[in-house]
């Protein structure tokens, strides 16, 4: 697959949590703005805010009208996975992070909505990489997850990979304070 550089617009649309929850939700089956609502708990118009930031830049995309409960109509609105292929390079706006930011947030949410028995595993740890172990490492792990392809009758499994920067402690001349 070809990676493409998020533009400013993109890495805006994509820096809040419900954001990301919304994609989830729209990626297996088409939502609309009421169903989107009640599974995130959130009133229609806020969430109908976050889905034409997302529907702008062509992360969702709208279906055709139907009729809905009673005879309503309503559009229905599907992820287009436009994410899988985007590279979000550190900037100096800090977007980037709030990107990075916003997608921990919301699988930190997918996993409370799921219950106490949702945990599959989950790994911390610290590794020191030159920025070439860092590329073969992202590249692998990209490998990895593309050798899986979606089973119909598995499981949905969130999955989220995150390799960030560690800020070293502050150097204490004096040698006092602990840890």
């Amino acid at each position: 697959m070809p990676y493409v550089e998020a533009t400013v617009e993109e890495l805006k649309a994509l820096g809040h949590p419900v954001r990301w929850r919304i994609l989830r939700l729209c990626l297996d089956r088409a939502l609309t703005n009421k169903e989107l609502s009640v599974e995130l708990d959130l009133s229609p118009a806020t969430t109908l805010r976050h889905v034409r930031a997302l529907v702008k830049t062509n992360f969702l995309v709208a279906e055709p009208v139907c009729t809905g409960e009673h005879g309503a109509l309503q559009r229905p609105y599907r992820a287009t996975a436009r994410t899988w292929g985007l590279t979000i390079m550190p900037d100096d706006s800090g977007l980037a992070q709030q990107v990075d930011l916003a997608v921990l947030g919301a699988h930190r949410a997918e996993l409370i909505a799921a219950g106490k028995d949702s945990g599959r595993g989950a790994k911390r740890g610290v590794l020191r990489l030159r920025p070439e172990s860092v590329e073969s490492l992202h590249r692998r792990i990209q490998d990895l997850i593309a050798e899986y392809t979606d089973e119909p009758d598995g499981e949905p499994l969130s999955y989220l990979w995150s390799l960030g920067a560690r800020a070293e402690p502050e150097h204490r001349e004096n040698g006092s304070g602990s840890d």
